[in-house]
């Protein structure tokens, strides 16, 4: 259960980095499904650490709406990267200290929880980016907000019902898969024509 939690956590870090961890830092501090109170992870729900997330997130979201962000894919690439780095190193901080609150040893969720991180960043952060750069901006706009969205669920989702994280995880690997098959077969009708 607790890898559960963890990996869906981590997961859902790498679809939107922002705010999985401060819906986890409240829940936390509540101690509502997680608690990370008595570990060497309880800074996951100080008011601090949940600030600084907080004014990170708001800064990151408000260069994406920004004039300079939203001139292209090239404009929004720093963002984006800073962003990817962000859901790496919080899903690997979630995860440790998923697994810390039930007792286990929390290296592995500092492993584990950046593969993660990045398997939800490929299947659904890049899809949302991808996207972002064929569509207007109010489009795009909505586009991350269901991101958003998916994120806060999944994260709800591991720390409730921990199970199902891992289907979310084999989720990501389909998605993954679906698009490079789809890929590779846009490639190949253009070999076709040549």
């Amino acid at each position: 259960m607790d890898i559960g939690t963890g990996a869906g956590l981590a997961g859902a870090t790498g679809v939107r980095p922002y705010l999985p961890p401060l819906l986890t830092g409240a829940l936390a501090r509540s101690d509502t499904g997680i608690d990370f109170s008595g570990t060497d992870w309880s800074f996951l729900e100080s008011p601090v650490f949940l600030g600084v997330v907080l004014l990170v997130g708001l800064a990151a979201y408000g260069l994406e709406r920004s004039e300079a962000g939203a001139s292209g894919s090239q404009g929004r690439r720093p963002v984006v990267i800073f962003s990817g780095i962000v859901g790496v190193v919080l899903g690997a901080l979630l995860f440790a200290g998923a697994l810390a609150d039930g007792g286990e040893a929390s290296w592995i969720g500092l492993v584990a929880g950046p593969l993660c991180a990045v398997l939800g960043w490929l299947a659904i952060g890049g899809l949302v980016e991808r996207a972002r750069t064929r569509l207007d901006s109010g489009a795009a706009a909505l586009i991350t907000v269901y991101a958003d969205i998916a994120a806060l669920v999944l994260a709800a989702l591991a720390i409730f019902v921990p199970p199902l994280s891992f289907l979310a995880l084999i989720g990501f690997v389909v998605l993954l898969a679906g698009g490079r098959r789809r890929e590779g077969e846009k490639y190949a009708g253009l070999r076709v024509l040549r």
